[in-house]
């Protein structure tokens, strides 16, 4: 397939918990939270990314933290374009050549719908694109994991953000049978809120919980139970209070949406013909995503599938890099704008 240079366009990974965007030749250039800061007094837009996740839990009665992507798919139209306008103007700094409107590359989940996928391409175009296209996470998490995507052999990642997993089959430059299930990263990071306030009366944020999670978070119960003081404001009095949790309780607090993650690759793979199925069996399962890093969860999808499962070189930004890598193939997205938005078992 004849590739196309598209140099000053970008690739963007917009997700629930990060946008990343990607310059061909320079690589990841943004790495932000999804996150505005807005006055909803004046309208204003107060901060974004890094700016606005610091102010999570601080502002005044004013100012509301915004996520405006939930689940993956834009929850907030108008604040999603007003990120997205602020983290393209942020590119656009970083490399001067920049003298036209650039075309934009942008994931979606594979279970998206047409309208949330139409809402997609739409702020993309408002925040300052020229032309926008989709592309499936697990696509794009598949190319920037360096899976043969294109070539006639199945290739199987799983890709765990903040808002969905997406778990695919790829062959010959598309998804042959995929899942997303609405259950990732932050489910993991709820699961831990909800168990620390049921068995502690204690209320811990978002942050707090990301930072147990990958402290001492793991998939299968550790063989060494480390402990974490955490600080909340407690329930019943209303002061802060700091208590010790163990490794074991947090495991423990994750198993649901571990088995979620779990129980979707099987479905997956029970759907997947069997030449494909032989050709995982001998490749193995790759995942990807902020969810990769949860330990011992390849150890888990191995035992449960009986597959070997690897993680990518770099989980977090596998997707960016697919999506800006894809940027080559513009044009066959252009000609065949569904080869990798639709299975087509769909």
């Amino acid at each position: 397939m004849g590739r196309f240079s598209f140099s000053q366009d970008l690739g963007i990974d917009l997700g629930t918990a990060n946008t990343l965007v990607y310059i061909k030749g320079k690589g990841i250039v943004v790495r932000e939270p999804s996150v505005v800061a807005k006055n909803m007094s004046t309208g204003d837009i107060e901060a974004v990314g890094s700016d606005a996740r610091n102010m999570i839990g601080r502002t005044p009665g004013n100012i509301s933290v915004i996520r405006p992507m939930k689940d993956g798919v834009i929850a907030d139209y108008d604040t999603t374009a007003v990120m997205m306008k602020y983290y393209i103007k942020q590119a656009q700094m970083k490399r001067s050549a920049f003298a036209r409107k650039p075309n934009v590359m942008v994931c979606v989940p594979s279970g998206i719908t047409m309208v949330e996928e139409r809402a997609v391409i739409d702020a993309t175009k408002q925040a300052g694109a020229k032309d926008a296209f989709p592309i499936a996470e697990p696509f794009a998490a598949a190319i920037g994991a360096g899976l043969p995507v294109w070539e006639p052999t199945g290739s199987m990642i799983v890709d765990i953000g903040g808002g969905t997993t997406e778990v695919a089959v790829i062959s010959l430059g598309g998804i042959v049978t995929s899942r997303s299930i609405r259950i990732a990263g932050d489910d993991m990071d709820e699961a831990i809120i909800q168990y620390v306030r049921k068995n502690y009366n204690l209320m811990i944020g978002e942050r707090s919980a990301e930072s147990i999670k990958m402290d001492i978070g793991s998939a299968t119960t550790p063989t060494e139970n480390e402990e974490m003081d955490i600080r909340g404001r407690d329930l019943i009095t209303g002061l802060p209070q700091t208590i010790t949790i163990t490794a074991k309780e947090i495991t423990n607090s994750l198993q649901d949406t571990v088995e979620a993650i779990v129980e979707a690759v099987k479905t997956t793979l029970e759907k997947t013909p069997p030449e494909l199925s032989a050709d995982i069996m001998d490749r193995g399962i790759v995942l990807s995503g902020g969810g990769a890093l949860l330990k011992n969860l390849d150890t888990v999808l191995s035992d449960e599938t009986k597959m070997p499962v690897f993680v990518a070189e770099e989980p977090l930004d596998s997707v960016a890099i697919g999506t800006g890598k894809s940027i080559e193939y513009i044009q066959h997205f252009r000609s065949h704008p569904n080869v990798s938005t639709r299975s087509r078992s769909e």
